[in-house]
């Protein structure tokens, strides 16, 4: 086992252990039955007072790991941590007895510990337990990091999240708050009539997004399958036979890059509502957004690196006019007029190209080929120019064709779909469409995608006939929606990278000191 600790402590605490083996104790312990959680004894007893609670004499069977140890002579503190609580315990040895009292004297920090006792108070008025019996339940051979410090680390912090939970409170808090967030939407969504489902997570075509999958093998079937990108086309599978109202909360898996704002497993919530469109996703939206805010924080505004973001309202711009919009220097840009420019000519793509070489001088260059479709270039536009400015709740709306297979077209325009982004935060949140049940066209949007997959294009969707199949029977008119968990959690807890709000992010394998 390499833990990078030095060998000298960790001798120390195995022999420790093998002392409390030798008073009698089981050195680890099967169950240990609790009357109480820590928070519960903090929750019904922290407004007792000390003269309720000597008359009372509240007895309890609590646990919890070491925190702190402050030995005095024949008696002394410590503080048990458990479920985000920390209670102090009082021990003497008139009370315990030798042979508790001499484990109390082989306990190290991070040690889990049993205590029978009664509720007190000391004489600075702290809550504690009075201890008339211990048991000894797990050994911490590893020593916790240093007191005042705590875990900093970040690549250790991710890399051993059970350290990193024992020694900072508030990662804690984050992963309370991401459980409250699902919580919440679950509640939102099921009054709403939607029912909640489970889709195939290995899926013999990636669909459903424009994304690399992760590919894996099955044995017995002697066949490929893929890590699913998405379960739209499962879902949407689910409304042709009458489930009218669905959602899934559960993994997705994109072979992309790692960034504070991507993991290449992430969670993911979608739901598709028959006989509804973009704009009614819309709403329901921002329905959503505000009783999560509610439910959560109680509140519908907080704080995200230093900004005060509302959730009362969410503002709304197509994506030519946040273009437009958002232009860093002013006239230098696009104007509406010159978006709406027939496709077909020349001389619109050539001007795209010449923006999009003036956005790059003013953030990051864009590397468009001369072909390019135009709906390319406005999306790239968009990325580059205005995603950086959208701080507060914004709906941008209105996508090009090209880079939408699986939305509606726009009656009006249809070299545009009606499909819309949430972004808060500078952060795409939700992508939500009016979704396409028309099969021949489904099967033109599919064929252009295999088109660009025949190019090298390894994010372009794969034509899936069984789908195709399942719209030729009959898919209502429905509005569709994605949302990023892992995103929205990073909003609502003020975390600055992905990693934070998930448990067990992926990193590079740990290399060991033996390793060159």
């Amino acid at each position: 086992m390499s833990t990078g600790e030095p060998e000298n402590l960790i001798q120390q605490r195995k022999k420790k252990l093998q002392a409390i083996a030798g008073l009698g104790f089981e050195t680890y312990p099967r169950r240990y039955a609790c009357t109480h959680t820590l928070p519960e004894i903090l929750s019904q007893y922290s407004a007792r007072g000390a003269v309720e609670l000597s008359a009372q004499k509240v007895s309890v069977r609590v646990a919890g790991r070491v925190m702190t140890i402050r030995p005095h002579g024949k008696a002394g503190f410590a503080h048990l941590q458990g479920d985000g609580a920390r209670l102090q315990i009082y021990v003497r040895l008139d009370a315990v007895g030798e042979r508790d009292f001499e484990l109390y004297k082989l306990l190290d920090l991070g040690d889990i510990l049993g205590v029978e006792g009664y509720l007190f108070r000391t004489k600075t008025g702290e809550l504690t337990v009075h201890a008339e019996r211990l048991q000894f339940l797990a050994k911490a051979l590893l020593p916790l990091p240093e007191k005042w410090h705590g875990l900093q680390d970040i690549e250790i912090r991710y890399r051993q999240r059970y350290v990193d939970l024992i020694a900072n409170e508030e990662v804690r808090r984050i992963f309370d708050r991401r459980t409250k967030i699902i919580r919440a939407i679950r509640e939102f969504l099921d009054a709403e009539g939607y029912l909640e489902v489970e889709t195939p997570m290995m899926q013999p075509l990636a669909g459903g997004a424009m994304a690399r999958p992760f590919v894996t093998h099955h044995n017995a079937l002697d066949i490929d399958l893929f890590l699913r990108i998405a379960p739209e086309l499962y879902l949407k599978r689910l409304t042709v036979g009458g489930l009218d109202r669905v959602y899934e909360i559960n993994r997705n898996f994109r072979n992309e890059g790692i960034s504070t704002q991507h993991n290449p497993e992430f969670t993911m919530l979608e739901f598709y509502q028959a006989y509804a469109d973009y704009r009614d996703m819309m709403a329901l939206t921002e329905r959503l957004l505000r009783h999560v805010g509610q439910a959560v924080l109680g509140a519908l505004e907080f704080e995200y690196e230093g900004t005060r973001i509302s959730l009362e309202k969410v503002q709304r711009y197509t994506m030519k006019e946040a273009v437009v919009a958002f232009w860093p220097e002013a006239g230098q840009g696009p104007k509406l007029e010159d978006l709406a420019e027939p496709r077909a000519s020349l001389r619109w793509a050539e001007a795209y190209n010449a923006w999009a070489a003036k956005a790059g001088g003013a953030h990051e260059p864009l590397a468009l080929a001369p072909d390019t479709a135009p709906g390319v270039v406005l999306q790239a536009l968009f990325e580059n120019v205005a995603e950086q400015h959208l701080v507060q709740p914004t709906f941008i709306y209105d996508f090009p064709l090209e880079v939408s297979p699986l939305s509606k077209q726009k009656p009006d325009d249809p070299n545009l779909v009606e499909r819309f982004e949430l972004y808060v935060g500078k952060m795409e949140i939700a992508n939500a469409f009016s979704e396409l049940n028309d099969p021949a066209e489904q099967r033109d949007r599919f064929e252009y995608q295999q088109m660009l997959r025949e190019k090298g294009d390894l994010t372009a969707h794969a034509i899936d006939e069984d789908y195709i199949r399942a719209l030729s029977y009959g898919m209502p008119p429905a509005g569709g929606e994605g949302i990023g968990i892992d995103r929205l959690t990073m909003l609502l807890t003020n975390s600055r990278s992905i990693r934070d709000v998930i448990l067990f992010p992926l990193l590079r394998p740990e290399k060991h000191a033996d390793e060159h």
